[in-house]
Protein backbone atom coordinates (compact mmCIF):
# COMPACT_ATOMS: atom_id res chain seq x y z
CA UNK A 1 0.00 0.00 0.00
CA UNK A 2 1.05 3.45 -0.84
CA UNK A 3 1.29 5.29 2.25
CA UNK A 4 -0.25 8.83 1.92
CA UNK A 5 3.22 10.47 3.99
CA UNK A 6 4.74 9.25 0.43
CA UNK A 7 3.22 11.44 -0.90
CA UNK A 8 4.68 14.80 -1.07
CA UNK A 9 0.91 16.97 -2.07
CA UNK A 10 -2.51 15.17 -1.67
CA UNK A 11 -3.33 14.07 -5.13
CA UNK A 12 -7.01 14.64 -7.19
CA UNK A 13 -8.59 11.75 -8.04
CA UNK A 14 -11.64 12.14 -10.08
CA UNK A 15 -14.16 8.69 -9.81
CA UNK A 16 -16.71 7.99 -12.57
CA UNK A 17 -19.66 5.90 -12.23
CA UNK A 18 -22.62 5.41 -12.59
CA UNK A 19 -23.27 3.12 -9.76
CA UNK A 20 -23.35 5.01 -6.46
CA UNK A 21 -22.55 2.30 -4.01
CA UNK A 22 -19.48 2.02 -6.34
CA UNK A 23 -18.68 5.57 -5.56
CA UNK A 24 -18.95 5.09 -2.08
CA UNK A 25 -16.77 2.19 -2.00
CA UNK A 26 -13.72 3.78 -3.83
CA UNK A 27 -14.15 7.26 -2.04
CA UNK A 28 -13.76 5.41 1.18
CA UNK A 29 -10.44 3.63 -0.22
CA UNK A 30 -9.18 6.52 -1.26
CA UNK A 31 -10.33 9.24 0.96
CA UNK A 32 -7.60 8.97 3.16
CA UNK A 33 -4.95 9.21 0.87
CA UNK A 34 -6.45 11.58 -1.93
CA UNK A 35 -8.88 14.38 -2.82
CA UNK A 36 -11.45 12.71 -4.62
CA UNK A 37 -14.48 14.10 -7.08
CA UNK A 38 -16.89 12.34 -8.46
CA UNK A 39 -19.04 12.24 -11.50
CA UNK A 40 -21.99 10.02 -12.94
CA UNK A 41 -21.61 9.64 -16.26
CA UNK A 42 -19.06 10.20 -19.16
CA UNK A 43 -20.49 13.75 -19.92
CA UNK A 44 -20.31 14.93 -16.29
CA UNK A 45 -16.92 13.21 -16.41
CA UNK A 46 -15.45 15.14 -19.31
CA UNK A 47 -16.72 18.79 -17.57
CA UNK A 48 -14.92 17.19 -14.33
CA UNK A 49 -11.67 16.77 -16.20
CA UNK A 50 -11.99 20.50 -18.10
CA UNK A 51 -12.34 22.16 -14.65
CA UNK A 52 -9.53 20.26 -12.72
CA UNK A 53 -7.79 19.56 -15.70
CA UNK A 54 -4.67 21.43 -14.28
CA UNK A 55 -4.72 19.36 -10.32
CA UNK A 56 -5.99 16.08 -11.56
CA UNK A 57 -3.48 13.27 -11.07
CA UNK A 58 -5.90 10.11 -12.26
CA UNK A 59 -9.62 9.14 -13.70
CA UNK A 60 -10.80 5.97 -12.54
CA UNK A 61 -13.18 5.57 -15.12
CA UNK A 62 -16.07 2.72 -15.34
CA UNK A 63 -16.69 1.94 -19.07
CA UNK A 64 -20.65 0.88 -18.92
CA UNK A 65 -22.62 4.03 -18.10
CA UNK A 66 -25.72 6.10 -19.72
CA UNK A 67 -25.86 9.29 -21.46
CA UNK A 68 -21.68 8.61 -22.36
CA UNK A 69 -20.06 5.43 -22.19
CA UNK A 70 -16.37 4.96 -20.54
CA UNK A 71 -15.05 4.31 -24.04
CA UNK A 72 -16.32 7.73 -25.41
CA UNK A 73 -14.53 9.52 -22.37
CA UNK A 74 -11.31 7.97 -23.75
CA UNK A 75 -11.87 8.74 -26.72
CA UNK A 76 -12.92 12.26 -26.07
CA UNK A 77 -9.39 12.60 -23.59
CA UNK A 78 -7.43 10.90 -26.37
CA UNK A 79 -8.41 13.75 -28.71
CA UNK A 80 -7.57 16.45 -26.43
CA UNK A 81 -3.94 17.17 -25.69
CA UNK A 82 -4.20 18.49 -22.12
CA UNK A 83 -6.74 15.64 -21.11
CA UNK A 84 -4.39 12.95 -23.24
CA UNK A 85 -1.93 13.35 -20.39
CA UNK A 86 -4.42 12.68 -17.61
CA UNK A 87 -3.52 8.83 -16.75
CA UNK A 88 -7.01 6.49 -16.54
CA UNK A 89 -7.62 3.70 -14.72
CA UNK A 90 -10.97 1.94 -16.20
CA UNK A 91 -13.37 0.15 -13.93
CA UNK A 92 -14.57 -3.43 -15.76
CA UNK A 93 -16.34 -6.48 -15.01
CA UNK A 94 -16.06 -8.22 -18.46
CA UNK A 95 -12.49 -9.38 -19.76
CA UNK A 96 -13.02 -8.63 -23.19
CA UNK A 97 -13.21 -4.96 -22.30
CA UNK A 98 -9.86 -4.39 -20.67
CA UNK A 99 -8.01 -5.06 -23.77
CA UNK A 100 -9.80 -2.40 -25.50
CA UNK A 101 -9.81 -0.12 -23.43
CA UNK A 102 -5.99 -0.76 -22.94
CA UNK A 103 -5.49 -0.38 -27.15
CA UNK A 104 -7.92 3.10 -26.56
CA UNK A 105 -4.88 4.59 -23.95
CA UNK A 106 -6.19 3.48 -20.59
CA UNK A 107 -3.25 3.42 -18.37
CA UNK A 108 -4.54 0.30 -16.12
CA UNK A 109 -7.36 -1.86 -15.15
CA UNK A 110 -9.44 -2.76 -11.87
CA UNK A 111 -11.82 -5.90 -11.95
CA UNK A 112 -14.85 -5.55 -10.37
CA UNK A 113 -16.30 -6.20 -7.80
CA UNK A 114 -14.32 -3.58 -5.95
CA UNK A 115 -13.11 -5.56 -3.21
CA UNK A 116 -9.43 -5.86 -3.27
CA UNK A 117 -8.88 -2.41 -1.32
CA UNK A 118 -5.29 -2.84 -0.66
CA UNK A 119 -4.65 -3.85 -4.29
CA UNK A 120 -6.85 -0.92 -5.44
CA UNK A 121 -4.67 2.23 -3.62
CA UNK A 122 -1.45 0.34 -4.53
CA UNK A 123 -1.94 0.64 -8.24
CA UNK A 124 -3.24 4.59 -8.18
CA UNK A 125 -0.44 5.09 -6.43
CA UNK A 126 1.75 3.78 -8.47
CA UNK A 127 -0.38 5.07 -11.69
CA UNK A 128 0.33 8.58 -10.19
CA UNK A 129 4.27 7.81 -9.68
CA UNK A 130 4.70 6.95 -12.82
CA UNK A 131 2.85 9.89 -14.80
CA UNK A 132 4.05 12.30 -12.76
CA UNK A 133 7.14 14.28 -14.76
CA UNK A 134 4.77 13.86 -17.87
CA UNK A 135 5.53 10.43 -18.02
CA UNK A 136 2.32 9.09 -19.36
CA UNK A 137 0.75 5.00 -19.82
CA UNK A 138 -0.16 4.77 -23.10
CA UNK A 139 -1.35 2.30 -25.57
CA UNK A 140 2.32 2.18 -26.81
CA UNK A 141 3.48 1.20 -23.71
CA UNK A 142 1.03 -2.25 -23.57
CA UNK A 143 1.83 -5.50 -26.11
CA UNK A 144 -0.89 -4.89 -28.47
CA UNK A 145 -1.98 -8.90 -28.27
CA UNK A 146 -1.96 -8.99 -25.06
CA UNK A 147 -2.40 -6.03 -23.24
CA UNK A 148 0.67 -6.36 -21.20
CA UNK A 149 2.79 -4.43 -20.40
CA UNK A 150 6.14 -4.11 -23.03
CA UNK A 151 9.64 -4.91 -21.72
CA UNK A 152 10.91 -1.29 -21.50
CA UNK A 153 8.00 0.34 -19.72
CA UNK A 154 7.60 -2.72 -17.52
CA UNK A 155 11.46 -2.65 -16.32
CA UNK A 156 10.49 1.58 -15.42
CA UNK A 157 7.09 0.65 -13.82
CA UNK A 158 8.82 -2.44 -11.45
CA UNK A 159 12.10 0.30 -10.67
CA UNK A 160 9.22 2.76 -9.65
CA UNK A 161 7.78 0.62 -7.38
CA UNK A 162 11.07 -0.43 -5.42
CA UNK A 163 11.84 3.02 -4.93
CA UNK A 164 8.35 4.19 -3.83
CA UNK A 165 6.20 1.09 -1.90
CA UNK A 166 8.79 -0.07 1.35
CA UNK A 167 6.80 -2.21 3.48
CA UNK A 168 6.14 -5.10 0.60
CA UNK A 169 8.54 -7.89 -0.97
CA UNK A 170 8.22 -8.01 -4.59
CA UNK A 171 9.31 -11.02 -6.71
CA UNK A 172 10.20 -11.56 -10.11
CA UNK A 173 8.75 -14.42 -11.71
CA UNK A 174 9.49 -15.80 -15.38
CA UNK A 175 7.07 -17.99 -17.11
CA UNK A 176 7.77 -19.67 -20.34
CA UNK A 177 5.82 -21.90 -22.63
CA UNK A 178 7.62 -24.72 -23.76
CA UNK A 179 8.06 -25.75 -27.25
CA UNK A 180 6.04 -22.66 -28.05
CA UNK A 181 7.73 -22.87 -31.68
CA UNK A 182 6.11 -25.96 -32.28
CA UNK A 183 2.78 -25.30 -30.69
CA UNK A 184 2.76 -22.35 -33.76
CA UNK A 185 3.84 -25.05 -36.53
CA UNK A 186 1.15 -27.46 -35.83
CA UNK A 187 -1.45 -25.43 -34.84
CA UNK A 188 -1.04 -22.28 -36.60
CA UNK A 189 -0.19 -19.03 -35.34
CA UNK A 190 -4.09 -18.07 -34.61
CA UNK A 191 -3.76 -20.98 -31.99
CA UNK A 192 -1.11 -19.91 -30.60
CA UNK A 193 -1.97 -16.21 -30.04
CA UNK A 194 -4.87 -17.73 -28.09
CA UNK A 195 -2.84 -19.78 -25.88
CA UNK A 196 -0.61 -16.36 -25.05
CA UNK A 197 -4.19 -14.60 -24.42
CA UNK A 198 -5.23 -17.47 -22.47
CA UNK A 199 -2.09 -17.65 -19.97
CA UNK A 200 -2.32 -13.00 -20.41
CA UNK A 201 -5.54 -13.02 -18.68
CA UNK A 202 -4.60 -15.72 -16.00
CA UNK A 203 -1.96 -13.75 -15.45
CA UNK A 204 -3.75 -10.46 -15.07
CA UNK A 205 -6.51 -12.19 -12.59
CA UNK A 206 -3.45 -13.05 -10.34
CA UNK A 207 -2.07 -9.73 -10.38
CA UNK A 208 -6.00 -8.53 -9.52
CA UNK A 209 -5.75 -10.49 -6.68
CA UNK A 210 -2.32 -9.59 -5.44
CA UNK A 211 -0.70 -6.66 -6.89
CA UNK A 212 1.73 -6.23 -9.59
CA UNK A 213 2.52 -5.62 -13.31
CA UNK A 214 3.43 -7.92 -15.12
CA UNK A 215 4.96 -8.06 -19.30
CA UNK A 216 5.02 -10.17 -22.23
CA UNK A 217 9.07 -10.65 -23.88
CA UNK A 218 9.43 -11.95 -27.01
CA UNK A 219 7.06 -14.74 -28.36
CA UNK A 220 6.44 -16.68 -25.31
CA UNK A 221 7.88 -15.02 -21.98
CA UNK A 222 6.54 -13.51 -19.34
CA UNK A 223 7.60 -11.78 -17.15
CA UNK A 224 5.42 -11.01 -13.71
CA UNK A 225 6.62 -8.67 -10.89
CA UNK A 226 4.69 -8.78 -7.97
CA UNK A 227 4.13 -9.43 -3.99
CA UNK A 228 5.86 -12.21 -2.62
CA UNK A 229 3.56 -15.38 -2.54
CA UNK A 230 4.21 -18.63 -0.54
CA UNK A 231 2.74 -21.13 -3.65
CA UNK A 232 3.68 -20.63 -6.64
CA UNK A 233 3.09 -23.68 -8.31
CA UNK A 234 -0.35 -22.74 -7.61
CA UNK A 235 0.03 -19.95 -10.13
CA UNK A 236 1.86 -22.43 -12.14
CA UNK A 237 -0.92 -24.96 -12.16
CA UNK A 238 -3.33 -22.58 -13.22
CA UNK A 239 -1.25 -20.81 -16.26
CA UNK A 240 -1.20 -24.67 -17.49
CA UNK A 241 -4.81 -25.08 -16.99
CA UNK A 242 -5.21 -21.80 -18.88
CA UNK A 243 -3.31 -22.52 -21.90
CA UNK A 244 -4.97 -25.70 -22.49
CA UNK A 245 -8.10 -24.63 -22.24
CA UNK A 246 -8.03 -23.83 -25.61
CA UNK A 247 -8.60 -27.00 -26.64
CA UNK A 248 -7.69 -29.12 -29.66
CA UNK A 249 -5.78 -31.97 -28.18
CA UNK A 250 -2.23 -30.56 -27.49
CA UNK A 251 -0.77 -30.70 -24.27
CA UNK A 252 1.04 -27.55 -22.99
CA UNK A 253 3.38 -27.46 -20.69
CA UNK A 254 4.81 -24.31 -18.77
CA UNK A 255 8.14 -23.94 -17.10
CA UNK A 256 8.78 -21.13 -14.15
CA UNK A 257 11.52 -19.55 -12.34
CA UNK A 258 11.73 -17.32 -9.50
CA UNK A 259 13.74 -14.76 -7.70
CA UNK A 260 12.91 -13.16 -4.23
CA UNK A 261 14.26 -9.45 -4.08
CA UNK A 262 17.23 -8.98 -2.11
CA UNK A 263 18.50 -5.57 -0.23
CA UNK A 264 20.64 -4.14 -3.44
CA UNK A 265 18.97 -5.81 -6.20
CA UNK A 266 17.43 -4.04 -9.31
CA UNK A 267 14.40 -5.31 -11.45
CA UNK A 268 17.01 -6.26 -14.29
CA UNK A 269 19.36 -7.94 -11.99
CA UNK A 270 16.21 -9.68 -10.33
CA UNK A 271 14.64 -11.01 -13.96
CA UNK A 272 17.69 -11.90 -15.04
CA UNK A 273 18.36 -14.31 -12.01
CA UNK A 274 14.84 -15.52 -12.42
CA UNK A 275 15.43 -16.25 -16.13
CA UNK A 276 18.42 -18.65 -15.47
CA UNK A 277 16.27 -20.28 -12.76
CA UNK A 278 13.66 -20.88 -15.60
CA UNK A 279 16.18 -22.19 -18.32
CA UNK A 280 17.06 -24.33 -16.04
CA UNK A 281 13.97 -26.40 -16.30
CA UNK A 282 13.46 -26.08 -20.05
CA UNK A 283 12.85 -29.90 -21.17
CA UNK A 284 12.84 -31.16 -17.47
CA UNK A 285 9.07 -31.54 -17.15
CA UNK A 286 9.71 -33.32 -13.58
CA UNK A 287 10.65 -29.46 -12.19
CA UNK A 288 9.26 -27.13 -14.04
CA UNK A 289 9.36 -24.47 -11.20
CA UNK A 290 12.80 -23.80 -10.04
CA UNK A 291 13.83 -21.00 -7.50
CA UNK A 292 16.88 -19.30 -8.04
CA UNK A 293 18.62 -19.54 -4.51
CA UNK A 294 22.61 -19.27 -2.97
CA UNK A 295 23.41 -22.88 -5.15
CA UNK A 296 21.97 -21.09 -8.37
CA UNK A 297 23.78 -18.05 -7.22
CA UNK A 298 26.92 -19.68 -6.37
CA UNK A 299 26.96 -21.45 -10.04
CA UNK A 300 26.54 -18.60 -11.57
CA UNK A 301 29.19 -16.58 -10.45
CA UNK A 302 31.47 -20.03 -11.08
CA UNK A 303 30.20 -19.75 -14.75
CA UNK A 304 31.30 -15.65 -14.66
CA UNK A 305 34.53 -17.19 -13.61
CA UNK A 306 34.81 -19.56 -16.42
CA UNK A 307 33.93 -17.59 -19.10
CA UNK A 308 36.05 -14.54 -18.02
CA UNK A 309 39.15 -16.45 -17.66
CA UNK A 310 38.34 -18.58 -21.40
CA UNK A 311 41.40 -16.31 -23.21
CA UNK A 312 43.92 -16.61 -20.57
CA UNK A 313 43.37 -20.19 -20.43
CA UNK A 314 43.79 -20.48 -23.70
CA UNK A 315 47.06 -18.13 -23.85
CA UNK A 316 48.47 -19.81 -20.91
CA UNK A 317 48.19 -23.57 -21.41
CA UNK A 318 45.58 -23.99 -18.46
CA UNK A 319 44.10 -26.61 -20.65
CA UNK A 320 45.19 -29.86 -21.07
CA UNK A 321 44.58 -32.71 -23.50
CA UNK A 322 43.98 -36.45 -21.66
CA UNK A 323 43.35 -39.39 -23.68
CA UNK A 324 41.23 -42.49 -23.31
CA UNK A 325 42.35 -45.57 -24.84
CA UNK A 326 40.52 -47.83 -27.06
CA UNK A 327 41.34 -50.99 -27.08
CA UNK A 328 40.83 -54.00 -29.94
CA UNK A 329 39.16 -56.99 -27.46
CA UNK A 330 38.69 -59.66 -30.37
CA UNK A 331 42.31 -59.97 -30.30
CA UNK A 332 43.90 -62.19 -27.27
CA UNK A 333 45.53 -60.20 -25.55
CA UNK A 334 43.37 -56.99 -26.24
CA UNK A 335 45.49 -54.22 -28.13
CA UNK A 336 45.47 -50.43 -27.78
CA UNK A 337 44.41 -49.77 -31.61
CA UNK A 338 43.23 -45.62 -30.64
CA UNK A 339 42.21 -43.38 -27.88
CA UNK A 340 39.80 -40.28 -27.29
CA UNK A 341 40.79 -37.18 -26.77
CA UNK A 342 39.50 -35.16 -23.71
CA UNK A 343 40.12 -32.06 -22.72
CA UNK A 344 40.96 -30.68 -18.99
CA UNK A 345 41.00 -27.14 -17.12
CA UNK A 346 43.85 -26.49 -14.03
CA UNK A 347 42.15 -23.43 -13.33
CA UNK A 348 44.46 -21.27 -11.10
CA UNK A 349 42.45 -20.44 -8.85
CA UNK A 350 39.63 -22.92 -9.18
CA UNK A 351 42.04 -25.76 -9.71
CA UNK A 352 40.71 -28.69 -11.60
CA UNK A 353 37.29 -27.49 -13.43
CA UNK A 354 35.17 -30.77 -14.85
CA UNK A 355 34.56 -30.82 -18.05
CA UNK A 356 30.60 -31.39 -17.40
CA UNK A 357 30.62 -28.05 -16.04
CA UNK A 358 32.90 -25.72 -18.53
CA UNK A 359 31.78 -27.73 -21.82
CA UNK A 360 28.16 -27.13 -22.09
CA UNK A 361 28.51 -23.54 -20.44
CA UNK A 362 30.98 -22.81 -23.85
CA UNK A 363 28.39 -24.40 -26.11
CA UNK A 364 25.61 -22.29 -24.76
CA UNK A 365 27.78 -19.09 -25.07
CA UNK A 366 28.81 -19.99 -28.84
CA UNK A 367 32.79 -20.16 -27.56
CA UNK A 368 33.19 -24.21 -27.14
CA UNK A 369 34.95 -23.85 -30.67
CA UNK A 370 37.97 -22.13 -29.51
CA UNK A 371 38.52 -25.39 -27.03
CA UNK A 372 37.84 -27.88 -29.74
CA UNK A 373 40.55 -26.08 -31.44
CA UNK A 374 43.15 -26.36 -29.28
CA UNK A 375 42.33 -29.45 -28.68
CA UNK A 376 42.55 -30.40 -32.28
CA UNK A 377 46.00 -28.60 -32.24
CA UNK A 378 47.33 -30.57 -29.40
CA UNK A 379 46.19 -34.11 -30.24
CA UNK A 380 47.40 -33.75 -33.76
CA UNK A 381 50.74 -32.81 -32.65
CA UNK A 382 50.89 -35.37 -30.26
CA UNK A 383 49.63 -38.14 -32.95
CA UNK A 384 52.76 -36.90 -35.00
CA UNK A 385 55.49 -37.21 -32.06
CA UNK A 386 53.97 -40.55 -31.50
CA UNK A 387 54.52 -41.75 -34.74
CA UNK A 388 57.98 -40.51 -35.24
CA UNK A 389 59.06 -41.72 -31.97
CA UNK A 390 58.01 -44.72 -32.37
CA UNK A 391 57.01 -45.44 -36.24
CA UNK A 392 53.25 -46.72 -35.14
CA UNK A 393 50.22 -45.19 -36.58
CA UNK A 394 47.74 -44.97 -33.65
CA UNK A 395 44.56 -42.54 -34.92
CA UNK A 396 43.25 -40.19 -32.18
CA UNK A 397 39.73 -39.09 -31.91
CA UNK A 398 38.63 -35.52 -31.31
CA UNK A 399 34.81 -34.20 -30.36
CA UNK A 400 33.00 -31.81 -32.97
CA UNK A 401 30.59 -29.37 -31.43
CA UNK A 402 26.87 -28.34 -32.62
CA UNK A 403 28.40 -25.31 -32.54
CA UNK A 404 31.40 -26.61 -34.85
CA UNK A 405 28.54 -27.74 -37.51
CA UNK A 406 27.58 -24.22 -38.22
CA UNK A 407 31.17 -22.98 -38.73
CA UNK A 408 31.83 -23.03 -42.49
CA UNK A 409 35.35 -22.76 -42.23
CA UNK A 410 35.51 -26.09 -40.29
CA UNK A 411 36.38 -28.03 -43.44
CA UNK A 412 39.21 -25.77 -44.26
CA UNK A 413 40.25 -25.75 -40.71
CA UNK A 414 40.33 -29.56 -40.62
CA UNK A 415 42.19 -30.01 -43.74
CA UNK A 416 45.05 -27.55 -42.17
CA UNK A 417 45.05 -29.46 -39.50
CA UNK A 418 45.90 -32.77 -41.08
CA UNK A 419 48.32 -31.18 -43.75
CA UNK A 420 50.46 -28.81 -40.91
CA UNK A 421 51.28 -31.61 -39.18
CA UNK A 422 52.31 -33.85 -41.82
CA UNK A 423 48.90 -36.55 -40.84
CA UNK A 424 46.76 -39.00 -42.93
CA UNK A 425 43.52 -38.42 -42.41
CA UNK A 426 42.73 -41.81 -41.22
CA UNK A 427 45.02 -40.43 -37.90
CA UNK A 428 42.47 -37.93 -36.85
CA UNK A 429 39.01 -39.12 -36.43
CA UNK A 430 35.88 -36.98 -36.05
CA UNK A 431 33.45 -38.09 -32.95
CA UNK A 432 29.99 -35.80 -33.33
CA UNK A 433 27.60 -36.73 -30.71
CA UNK A 434 24.33 -38.29 -31.80
CA UNK A 435 22.20 -35.28 -30.48
CA UNK A 436 24.35 -33.08 -32.71
CA UNK A 437 22.37 -35.09 -35.81
CA UNK A 438 18.74 -34.01 -34.41
CA UNK A 439 19.89 -30.11 -34.46
CA UNK A 440 19.13 -28.94 -38.01
CA UNK A 441 19.50 -32.56 -39.28
CA UNK A 442 19.90 -31.96 -43.57
CA UNK A 443 22.92 -29.46 -42.27
CA UNK A 444 24.54 -31.88 -40.28
CA UNK A 445 24.21 -34.61 -42.97
CA UNK A 446 25.55 -32.43 -45.96
CA UNK A 447 28.44 -31.31 -43.24
CA UNK A 448 29.89 -35.00 -42.22
CA UNK A 449 29.47 -36.48 -45.54
CA UNK A 450 31.51 -33.30 -46.72
CA UNK A 451 34.24 -34.20 -44.24
CA UNK A 452 34.34 -38.34 -44.97
CA UNK A 453 34.50 -37.74 -48.36
CA UNK A 454 38.15 -35.12 -47.36
CA UNK A 455 38.94 -39.09 -45.88
CA UNK A 456 37.82 -38.51 -42.07
CA UNK A 457 36.55 -41.29 -40.43
CA UNK A 458 33.54 -40.73 -38.73
CA UNK A 459 32.07 -42.31 -34.87
CA UNK A 460 29.13 -41.24 -33.71
CA UNK A 461 29.32 -40.66 -29.98
CA UNK A 462 26.91 -41.74 -27.10
CA UNK A 463 24.67 -43.55 -29.20
CA UNK A 464 21.36 -44.23 -27.21
CA UNK A 465 21.61 -40.84 -25.41
CA UNK A 466 19.38 -39.04 -27.90
CA UNK A 467 16.67 -39.71 -29.79
CA UNK A 468 18.14 -41.17 -33.31
CA UNK A 469 16.24 -44.88 -34.06
CA UNK A 470 18.05 -47.52 -35.02
CA UNK A 471 17.08 -47.41 -38.62
CA UNK A 472 18.02 -43.84 -39.58
CA UNK A 473 21.91 -45.77 -39.06
CA UNK A 474 21.44 -46.59 -42.72
CA UNK A 475 21.29 -42.40 -43.58
CA UNK A 476 23.75 -41.42 -41.47
CA UNK A 477 27.96 -41.28 -43.20
CA UNK A 478 29.46 -42.98 -39.91
CA UNK A 479 31.92 -45.50 -39.59
CA UNK A 480 31.87 -46.05 -36.53
CA UNK A 481 29.21 -46.60 -33.86
CA UNK A 482 29.61 -45.64 -29.68
CA UNK A 483 27.13 -47.14 -27.42
CA UNK A 484 26.39 -44.61 -24.80
CA UNK A 485 27.81 -45.81 -21.38
CA UNK A 486 24.25 -46.23 -20.29
CA UNK A 487 23.73 -49.75 -22.28
CA UNK A 488 26.86 -51.17 -20.90
CA UNK A 489 26.29 -50.41 -16.78
CA UNK A 490 23.80 -53.25 -16.58
CA UNK A 491 24.77 -55.89 -18.78
CA UNK A 492 25.95 -58.38 -16.66
CA UNK A 493 23.00 -58.33 -14.14
CA UNK A 494 20.16 -57.77 -16.78
CA UNK A 495 19.24 -59.90 -19.82
CA UNK A 496 17.22 -57.78 -21.77
CA UNK A 497 19.70 -55.47 -21.30
CA UNK A 498 22.33 -57.24 -22.56
CA UNK A 499 20.43 -58.55 -25.24
CA UNK A 500 19.38 -54.94 -26.62
CA UNK A 501 23.60 -54.37 -26.70
CA UNK A 502 24.01 -57.35 -28.20
CA UNK A 503 21.16 -56.31 -31.14
CA UNK A 504 22.76 -52.85 -31.42
CA UNK A 505 26.25 -55.00 -32.17
CA UNK A 506 24.42 -57.03 -35.29
CA UNK A 507 22.58 -54.62 -36.44
CA UNK A 508 26.04 -52.14 -36.61
CA UNK A 509 27.61 -55.22 -38.10
CA UNK A 510 24.92 -55.34 -40.96
CA UNK A 511 25.49 -51.99 -41.93
CA UNK A 512 29.74 -52.80 -42.03
CA UNK A 513 30.21 -50.30 -38.98
CA UNK A 514 32.26 -51.00 -36.38
CA UNK A 515 31.07 -50.58 -32.63
CA UNK A 516 32.76 -49.34 -29.76
CA UNK A 517 31.49 -49.76 -25.78
CA UNK A 518 31.96 -46.86 -23.56
CA UNK A 519 32.17 -47.00 -20.18
CA UNK A 520 33.67 -50.80 -19.18
CA UNK A 521 34.87 -51.24 -15.77
CA UNK A 522 34.50 -55.09 -15.24
CA UNK A 523 35.72 -57.93 -16.47
CA UNK A 524 32.43 -59.70 -16.86
CA UNK A 525 31.48 -56.67 -19.41
CA UNK A 526 34.24 -57.41 -21.05
CA UNK A 527 33.49 -60.72 -21.27
CA UNK A 528 30.08 -60.43 -22.54
CA UNK A 529 30.56 -57.76 -25.05
CA UNK A 530 33.48 -59.93 -26.90
CA UNK A 531 31.30 -62.57 -27.00
CA UNK A 532 28.75 -60.24 -28.75
CA UNK A 533 30.98 -59.23 -31.40
CA UNK A 534 31.90 -55.95 -29.72
CA UNK A 535 35.36 -54.23 -31.68
CA UNK A 536 36.90 -51.89 -29.20
CA UNK A 537 36.17 -50.63 -25.36
CA UNK A 538 37.04 -47.71 -23.60
CA UNK A 539 36.25 -47.30 -19.68
CA UNK A 540 38.06 -47.79 -16.46
CA UNK A 541 38.73 -51.14 -17.00
CA UNK A 542 41.80 -50.42 -18.75
CA UNK A 543 42.40 -46.84 -18.05
CA UNK A 544 40.66 -43.32 -16.57
CA UNK A 545 41.80 -40.89 -19.26
CA UNK A 546 45.03 -39.54 -18.83
CA UNK A 547 47.92 -36.96 -19.53
CA UNK A 548 49.88 -37.20 -22.47
CA UNK A 549 52.85 -38.75 -20.64
CA UNK A 550 51.36 -41.52 -19.10
CA UNK A 551 49.71 -42.36 -22.23
CA UNK A 552 52.81 -42.52 -24.11
CA UNK A 553 54.12 -45.41 -21.61
CA UNK A 554 51.25 -47.43 -22.79
CA UNK A 555 52.41 -47.19 -26.20
CA UNK A 556 55.22 -48.09 -24.88
CA UNK A 557 53.99 -51.11 -23.33
CA UNK A 558 52.00 -52.56 -25.91
CA UNK A 559 54.61 -52.33 -28.85
CA UNK A 560 56.52 -54.39 -25.91
CA UNK A 561 53.98 -57.15 -26.30
CA UNK A 562 53.72 -57.08 -30.23
CA UNK A 563 57.58 -57.00 -29.68
CA UNK A 564 57.36 -60.68 -27.59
Amino acid sequence: MLESRQIREIKTVLVVDDQEVNRDVLGAILEDDYHVLYAENGAEAIERIREYMNTLSIVLLDLYMPVMNGFEVLERMKEDDMMSRIPVIVLTSEKTAELKALQMGASDFITKPLDMHEVILARVGRIIELSEGKKLISAAEHDRLTGLYTKNFFFEYAERILRVVKDCTYDAVVVNIQQFHMINELKGRKFGDQVLCAVAQEIREFLNRTGGIASRLEADRFYIFCEHQEDYGALLSRLEQSANSQGEGTVIRLRMGVNVFQEGDTPVLMFDHARTACNLSRGDFQTPLVFYDDDLRNREILHQKLLYGLEAALEEGQFQVYYQPKYNIQTDPPRLVSAEALVRWKHPELGMVSPGEFIPLFERKGVISEVDNYVWQTAAKDVRKWREQYDSALPVSVNLSRTDMFDTTLPARLNRLILNNGLNYSDIKLEVTETAYTDDADHVLEVISGLRGQGFEIEMDDFGSGYSSLNMLSEMPIDVLKMDMKFVRNIEMSETDFRLVKLIIDIAKYLRLKVVAEGVETEGQLSLLKNAGCDLVQGYYFSRPVPADEFEEMIRTDLALERK
